[in-house]
């Protein structure tokens, strides 16, 4: 089987995934084989709480998962960088946010990840949040080195679908969706849902898609076709759902999020899940439909607390990390194995943390830090 019949199966498998999440780890086990990589998880993790949640994975060790949730993930050095250093979409190499002799220093690798033989992994950031972020991880062995542009090409490749399976599972929030009876299955969904075909006439819509058009403030139904309010997000969909006629692959980043503004100012949204292979080929010949189109309001996006903080004291990557690993863990002594550095370095950047937020004591910084976290600021 050549690269291109390989990927294509696979982004099949991923968007199959999204009516059916028992079907995620047949999916992440093909992702790990393809990106060349020893285990692969979709996971969640919350820099705030220090957190982790692996809801799907394949290739890890249960006891290891249950070791990094319970105890591990509070010193994890990449926890931290991954929040401020990524983007919605964006794939990078654990290696990339901290160097790897320094990470290779840490508790957190000594004790939890060279054991395993885990050196580096790659990660495409699938979603986002003020705290935490949800992404896919394929963990790069020991004996292959360190991540390097294939691996990196291939990820990057599987992202964008990853990105659209994971934002309709969200909407769908089901079992279990048979797609023979995707319309039946979807039709008491609280988000608009419509089936449509290459010319985005509609085949379908459930109740709240009705009532979408008939308010007629973001969607139209003027002659059968579904069409957006705003012109340029109507273009956008128009071009989705003929490149939807092509396959899972063509599809790449287009209709992952479509913004959609209603004419009382209001932002909505619309994912779009091709129909046309996998198993989802079976509700395109029942409906002959080649896209399902979800509509929702759009959520209220909040930056991220810990740039904000960044961003005022003009902090380095170092100096956060020293900062935050102060608030969760403790006194110099403590932080410094954690971080794997010397306690003499903790204290220089200590010292500056002090001087560039203007506080003297450490309990000073951990009510700085706890203001900025906190959703009323104090």
């Amino acid at each position: 089987m050549d690269e291109a019949e390989q990927v294509s199966r696979l982004i099949g498998d991923v968007y199959d995934a999204a009516l059916d999440p028992a079907s995620w780890p047949k999916a992440l086990e093909k992702t790990c084989r393809y990106v060349e990589g020893m285990a692969s998880t979709l996971l969640s993790q919350d820099s705030a709480q220090k957190t982790a949640e692996f809801h799907f994975s394949w290739g890890d060790d249960p006891e290891y998962t249950r070791s990094y949730q319970d105890t591990y993930v509070k010193m994890n050095p990449l926890l931290l960088p991954m929040v401020l250093a990524t983007e919605t979409g964006s794939v990078v190499a654990n290696s990339d946010l901290v160097p790897i002799e320094e990470f290779r220093s840490t508790r957190f690798y000594q004790e939890w990840a060279q054991p395993q033989g885990c050196l580096d992994a790659v990660s495409a950031t699938l979603d986002k949040s003020a705290t935490g972020y949800a992404a896919l991880a394929v963990t790069r062995h020991e004996r292959d080195g360190l991540v390097d542009e294939g691996m990196r090409r291939r990820m990057q490749l599987l992202a964008p679908h990853f990105r659209r399976a994971l934002a309709i599972g969200k909407v769908i929030e089901t079992n279990k969706v048979e797609a023979a009876t995707l319309a039946d299955a979807l039709d008491g969904l609280a988000a608009g849902m419509f089936l449509v075909d290459a010319a985005g006439r509609i085949v379908h819509a459930n109740a709240r898609g009705h009532a979408v058009i008939a308010e007629a403030k973001v969607l139209k139904g003027l002659g059968g076709r579904l069409s957006a309010t705003d012109m340029q997000a109507d273009k956008t969909l128009a071009e989705v759902f003929t490149t939807a006629n092509a396959g899972d692959v063509a599809l790449a980043t287009k209709g992952i999020a479509v913004p959609l503004a209603a004419r009382d100012g209001e932002r909505w949204v619309a994912h779009v899940l091709p129909l046309t292979s996998g198993a989802r080929r079976q509700a395109s010949v029942c409906y002959a439909a080649v896209a399902a189109v979800f509509v929702r309001k759009s959520a209220l996006e909040l930056r991220a607390p810990l740039d904000t903080l960044s961003d005022l004291y003009e902090l380095t990557p170092a100096e956060l990390r020293v900062l935050m690993a102060i608030v969760e863990i403790g006194g110099v002594p403590d932080v410094a194995p954690v971080l794997g550095i010397s306690e003499t370095t903790v204290k220089t950047h200590l010292r500056r943390l002090f001087e560039k937020t203007g506080t003297k004591r450490q309990a000073e910084l951990v009510k700085l830090v706890a203001a900025f976290m906190s959703p009323l600021g104090a």
